[in-house]
């Protein structure tokens, strides 16, 4: 990298070097790992065998994609939170690309699995010339309004990461539907402005 390269990346999380060699290295060699996995959103550690099946490089993170024999399903680990403890003798299954791409593609954002919802997105005409240009999905819908507002259509199965996308907009966006989105978009927003009640 010279004067003439800038490379900025937004709440990028560190992964131990050893770890991602190690993870990159199962992988290319279809061998199952044995881990340890701390979740945040429960803020517990559990150990699991899993079968590698890509590393994913997602909003300045890496992702291994995997088998989880735990689980019994596919899954997704921030690597972050993962700590290889073994590569184990025994071959990964091996989970085909047809399958990988339905499972993990088919949603918004990095949470997987089919999707149950439709976001339904009306944005203000000011906040619609950046968000018109904009790919959130590959399979989005989007429309120009008469006004200049622009709605936005996503499929998804988790609203956590979509909710935090939602919320950057602030003023700028309505949730039109489901009305599930729309009342959790409500409390977020309500609950934000909490904080500043006392003043």
């Amino acid at each position: 990298m010279d004067k003439f390269d800038r490379i900025l990346q937004m709440a990028a999380r560190p992964t131990e070097m050893s770890h991602f060699r190690q993870i990159a290295s199962a992988v290319l060699q279809r061998r199952q790992l044995r881990i340890l996995y701390h979740g945040r959103a429960r803020d517990q550690t559990s150990e699991r065998t899993v079968s590698p099946q890509r590393l994913v490089y997602y909003r300045s993170n890496w992702y291994l994609d995997a088998f989880c024999h735990w689980r019994e399903e596919l899954r997704s680990f921030a690597l972050d939170r993962l700590q290889p403890v073994e590569t184990l003798a025994i071959p990964a299954s091996e989970i085909s690309e047809e399958e990988l791409d339905t499972h993990y593609t088919e949603s918004y954002g990095i949470f997987a699995g089919q999707p149950t919802h439709t976001a339904q997105l009306r944005f203000s005409p000011q906040a619609a010339r950046w968000v018109a240009d904009e790919q959130w999905h590959p399979q989005q819908q989007g429309e120009v309004l008469s006004n200049g507002s622009f709605e936005l259509r996503i499929a998804y199965s988790d609203p956590r990461e979509l909710i935090m996308d939602i919320l950057k907009y602030g003023p700028d966006v309505e949730v039109i539907a489901p009305s599930e989105l729309r009342k959790l978009h409500i409390e977020k927003l309500k609950a934000a402005l909490d904080n500043y009640t006392a003043e």
